[in-house]
């Protein structure tokens, strides 16, 4: 039986993350956040991958290096979700994040001090259209909050801090906010959430921080976040679990299910972005897929991609998937390529082949097919595209030369 929330939302102005809105009444989204290190495009790029995968809709990169700044160059026009930036103490590295195309910034009132330097980024990022979360820590308020509340995290000090913030991004005409007040106490949390929530109407971005392993941590999230869920306050989420990411992803979607608030899906089709190696409209293929698969009740993860270059390997985990290279569609199941057809075939021979293992498994699916022969299709094909698109086909190089103008002594 599908359940159905009956809980009221609260009133909020909207943002768009990407092409993912925040709050307005929008579905509830599901944030979490790479263990890579940013700079190790390749290797990040498939975490969040997985991350979409396994239910985020928005993937949070470390930006705390001029290496960072430059990967993020190379991840934001391949990533299927849109990307936040998280920035430590230097605005100079929010500056270069802004560069390299990020979707949102996260800033930390607690780290970034200087009124001058939070009003440059809030301008910078006014003229781009990005929004920004002000990311208040109970473990990292500014020193005077600290003293002004007794030398101890109140959720006083925590609604303050996030407003001050506010104050600072007023003054240069930025509204694009959502706001977080988290603490590793959830007691805490929730008072500091509930007192922000009858003070503003800028989103919310719910989570316990540093909630630990688990099953503990997961206990921990839980009771904060589905508190303030049942109270009509929060309009995005991240479980920040000490575990893989994966598990956060996975967790944030199932909580969301289970309260009702985001709907179940059959098949989950998961598609790149349309990035400089797209070899079809994406976006149509994606949509075609959709309304093939509307009315069926396949319970599968299904990938279409852009190019065959980069597709089969980010979207290795999916159960079916296809991705386009010279006028064709290349199959591949659990990502190993499977066959190769006609391109205005793909997405009857997806159906085609999820009904097959619907019925008989992945392992039957493979076993029915040449997979040397689809192999070495997809290796002329990719070869092709290499030499007539070059390996930076997204023009990644020139975001990087405006990146080291924010980074370079």
């Amino acid at each position: 039986m599908e359940v159905q929330s009956t809980f009221p939302r609260r009133p909020t102005h909207q943002v768009m993350v990407g092409d993912v809105p925040v709050g307005g009444g929008a579905p509830i989204s599901v944030q979490s956040m790479t263990v890579t290190k940013t700079a190790d495009h390749e290797a990040t790029l498939q975490q969040i991958y997985d991350l979409a995968m396994a239910g985020a809709d928005i993937v949070r990169c470390t930006c705390n290096e001029p290496e960072a700044a430059e990967g993020l160059a190379r991840i934001v026009p391949r990533s299927p979700v849109p990307i936040v930036a998280d920035i430590h103490h230097q605005y100079r590295m929010a500056l270069a994040a802004l560069e390299a195309g990020v979707d949102c910034l996260r800033l930390n009132p607690g780290n970034i001090r200087k009124p001058e330097h939070i009003k440059v980024v809030a301008r910078e990022a006014k003229d781009r259209g990005v929004p920004i979360r002000i990311g208040v820590n109970g473990g990292s308020l500014h020193p005077d909050l600290y003293a002004k509340y007794g030398d101890v995290v109140t959720p006083e000090a925590m609604v303050e801090s996030a407003l001050q913030e506010i104050g600072y991004f007023s003054e240069v005409g930025f509204d694009q906010i959502k706001i977080s007040v988290k603490a590793s106490s959830v007691p805490l949390m929730i008072d500091a959430y509930r007192q922000l929530a009858e003070l503003t109407e800028h989103p919310l971005h719910l989570g316990v921080t540093e909630a630990g392993p688990l099953p503990g941590g997961l206990l921990k999230s839980t009771a904060g976040i589905a508190t303030l869920l049942a109270e009509g306050i929060g309009d995005t989420i991240r479980y920040s679990l000490t575990a893989d990411p994966i598990e956060e992803a996975k967790a944030g979607r199932q909580l969301l299910e289970s309260m009702g608030l985001r709907e179940r899906k059959n098949v989950d089709l998961i598609a790149c972005p349309s990035c400089g190696r797209a070899e079809i409209d994406v976006v149509a293929v994606a949509e075609e897929a959709l309304a093939a698969f509307a009315d069926r009740e396949i319970p599968l993860q299904i990938a279409i991609m852009g190019c065959v270059v980069n597709g089969p390997g980010e979207a290795r985990d999916a159960d079916l998937g296809i991705a386009a290279g010279n006028h064709r569609g290349h199959l591949f199941i659990k990502g190993r390529n499977a066959a190769v057809v006609p391109e205005d075939e793909m997405v009857s021979t997806l159906v085609e082949w999820a009904d097959f293992i619907m019925e008989h498994g992945a392992d039957a699916a493979l076993a029915r097919v040449d997979i040397d022969r689809a192999e070495r299709e997809a290796a002329r094909d990719r070869d092709r595209l290499l030499a007539s698109q070059g390996v930076d086909a997204n023009d990644s190089g020139t975001r990087i030369e405006m990146i080291r103008r924010h980074t370079e002594p």
